[in-house]
């Protein structure tokens, strides 16, 4: 649990946006894979299964209590420091950067921000985000190779708009 709990927490504040409301649903998730661990394909990667289970998790419970999907990104952006401490400009730079490319990210219709949050936030393989959308390596090609075409587009977009 510990080694994969950080990822389904990530997963379930993709799919739901609400990171109070991912923890309930990832704690949910594992209760129901260790009840289903005999439906486990002994071999197969554990991972993707896992992540499915949490994703499904999800949409049940974004379903149920009737909510739009919205990104809820921050646990899976975190910037990653280095060893020397940037300047309070560049802090404040990089953070508006990361806020504007967020709310692009965000604007993304949901197949293509599940798509792009899997593969670039989350940092999984097609084949790991293919097993955990539920759709093919090819589907996830060709939305992953769309949702950065549409989200440089905003971007483009956001920057002209701050100009």
């Amino acid at each position: 649990m510990r080694r994969h709990q950080a990822m389904a927490l990530r997963v379930a504040a993709l799919v739901i946006g609400d990171p109070t409301e991912a923890e309930d649903v990832a704690q949910e998730a594992f209760v129901k894979a260790h009840r289903n661990l005999h439906r486990f394909t002994a071999g197969r990667p554990f991972r993707p299964w896992l992540l499915t289970i949490v994703r499904n998790e999800s949409r049940n419970r974004r379903r149920l209590q009737g909510r739009q999907a919205q990104l809820a990104l921050r646990a899976a952006s975190d910037p990653v420091s280095e060893d020397a401490a940037p300047s309070s400009e560049t802090g404040v730079i990089a953070e508006e950067s990361r806020q504007k490319l967020l709310a692009a990210v965000n604007g993304l219709p949901e197949h293509y921000r599940l798509v792009v949050g899997c593969r670039y936030l989350l940092e999984l393989s097609e084949a790991e985000t293919a097993a955990v959308l539920g759709v093919s390596a090819g589907t996830v090609k060709s939305r992953t190779a769309r949702g950065l075409e549409k989200l440089r587009a905003m971007v483009a977009e956001l920057e002209v708009a701050h100009e």
